[in-house]
């Protein structure tokens, strides 16, 4: 199926449209005002250059160098230095998608008409965008006080240097752009500033891992419901008059959809649940979960801010002829969220390792231990209690802050930043871990439900959820081995 073009208007991008041109390679679409609006600002900046004036990154140096003026036969050539000089990132490659994310996040910037750039940069960089070309970036390097590496790594591979892939293939960039019959880019005056002075590789993994994310939320409703069935759990912990007894952040919306989902179930019928009070990993889904929603929403909120915005250093202001030095490419209020949206998923993955062990206990859930259906000399799934363990640590571990202040650089100048990559790449591993999570949960449900003789007494979404489980994974041998049936539930969740 093809994706349709995303088009550059005078409404901003979301995050899914995003996710569209990285993933699915979506073709980006230039509207008339968009055009207006670059050559706008970039008419600002010419005449503050012709003119002479003092502007950070266009008659002046960078950083700690602010205080060196540059003489008019410098403008272009200092420019160039620029990517050069901040090309200093390391570590593996960032996979294609977050750069192709990057490149697109950077176009949706310089779209909301702030930064100066010139048209035939801004154009090329759509059009390598289209062609299916992106440099090869390393991931590591960024503070979070503009991404200036990773960016000045993406320009470097538009005009020739470095390496870039194209069609499959890693390539000298030179060669890469040969292929792809497209010119270097023609860096002008403020050009290679503007191309770097941007959060774009942090907003970028953020619109990707929200698309992860709300894959996994669904799923890991999905798991819930299934296991509760399974555990013939009690149902008046959805129930909608005692969330609105106290209607915390995203719980009605919760215990809703998991009513849908659970709709038809004979879990409804009086005498059904084995308990008046389910364990709290239980009982509290809506509680939690509904938490995490509200993280979730914040975050997008946080992204999309950035999406829309241009948060350039300094900022071309065309309406007022003027070009503004200021801190917008702080990330402070970014990072915040992304912080707690990882710490709301740590909580998440704690329910889900609770819940998938105590499905086992034949004192909790009143099942086989281990859910070793044919006798106690069969291993069961026991062992999953191991990777479960170890996944839902590592996922409080990741869920730790970073983005507390780094050290001062630059001559001490740059004395604040936000670690906004680090937070959002942190993010990222945290969802492959609860996918996993949500996966082993999934496997452990359809089985004790299995068990319990249940399956045709399941409510509408755990039936289908049941179903997904079983087309992908059949039910359990212990001949077989648990790890790449996991792999393929979580590859199910990953795909939406």
């Amino acid at each position: 199926m093809t994706t349709m073009p995303i088009r550059l208007t005078a409404t901003p991008l979301g995050t899914d449209d995003i996710a569209a041109i990285a993933r699915r390679r979506a073709r980006v679409e230039v509207s008339p005002e968009i055009h207006a609006r670059i050559q706008a600002s970039r008419a600002v900046v010419e005449r503050h250059a012709a003119e002479g004036r003092k502007v950070y990154g266009l008659t002046t140096a960078l950083g700690a160098a602010v205080d060196t003026p540059l003489g008019e036969e410098d403008l272009i050539t200092y420019q160039r230095r620029i990517a050069f000089g901040h090309a200093v990132g390391f570590g593996p490659p960032l996979p294609g998608e977050a750069v192709r994310a990057m490149m697109a996040v950077r176009i949706a910037g310089m779209a909301a008409g702030g930064t100066g750039i010139s048209p035939g940069v801004f154009e090329g960089l759509v059009a390598a965008l289209n062609a299916g070309l992106h440099p090869v970036v390393p991931s590591l390097g960024s503070l979070g006080a503009a991404d200036l590496s990773p960016l000045a790594h993406m320009t470097l591979g538009l005009i020739g240097q470095g390496q870039a892939e194209y069609a499959g293939e890693t390539l000298p960039a030179v060669e890469a752009l040969k292929r792809a019959d497209l010119p270097p880019l023609e860096i002008h005056a403020k050009d290679g500033h503007a191309l770097i002075v941007a959060n774009s590789l942090s907003v970028a993994q953020a619109c990707l891992a929200l698309e992860d994310i709300e894959r996994a939320f669904l799923w890991s409703l999905k798991a819930y419901a299934l296991n509760l069935e399974a555990f013939r759990g009690n149902v008046s912990a959805l129930d909608e008059s005692a969330m609105a007894a106290r209607p915390a952040f995203g719980q009605r919306e919760v215990a809703a959809q998991l009513r849908d989902l659970l709709a038809g179930s004979t879990l409804f019928t009086e005498g059904a649940a084995r308990r008046i009070q389910d364990p709290l990993s239980y009982r509290c889904v809506p509680q939690v979960w509904g938490a995490l929603r509200h993280a979730i929403d914040e975050a997008r909120a946080a992204t999309e801010i950035e999406l829309a915005s241009s948060g350039d250093n300094p900022v071309v202001l065309a309406s007022e002829d003027r070009i503004v030095s200021h801190g917008n490419f702080d990330m402070t209020a970014f990072v915040l969220a992304w912080e707690r949206l990882g710490q709301a998923l740590a909580h998440a993955a704690a329910g889900i390792a609770n819940r998938t062990i105590k499905l086992m206990s034949p004192v909790v859930a009143d099942l086989p231990r281990f859910l070793a259906a044919e006798g106690q000399n069969r291993i069961g799934l026991a062992i999953l209690q191991k990777p479960i363990s170890a996944l839902e640590a590592e996922v409080r571990f990741l869920a730790n802050p970073i983005s507390l202040t780094p050290i001062a650089v630059s001559d001490w100048i740059e004395d604040q930043a936000s670690m906004a990559p680090g937070v959002v790449a942190k993010t990222s591993q945290i969802v492959d871990r609860l996918r996993h999570l949500i996966a082993m949960e999934l496997i452990a449900s359809a089985y004790a439900a299995e068990i319990r003789g249940v399956t045709a007494e399941l409510g509408r979404g755990t039936a289908e959820a049941y179903r997904a489980v079983r087309s992908r994974v059949t039910p359990f041998d212990d001949n077989r081995e648990l790890g790449a049936d996991t792999v393929r539930i979580a590859e199910m969740i990953a795909s939406g």
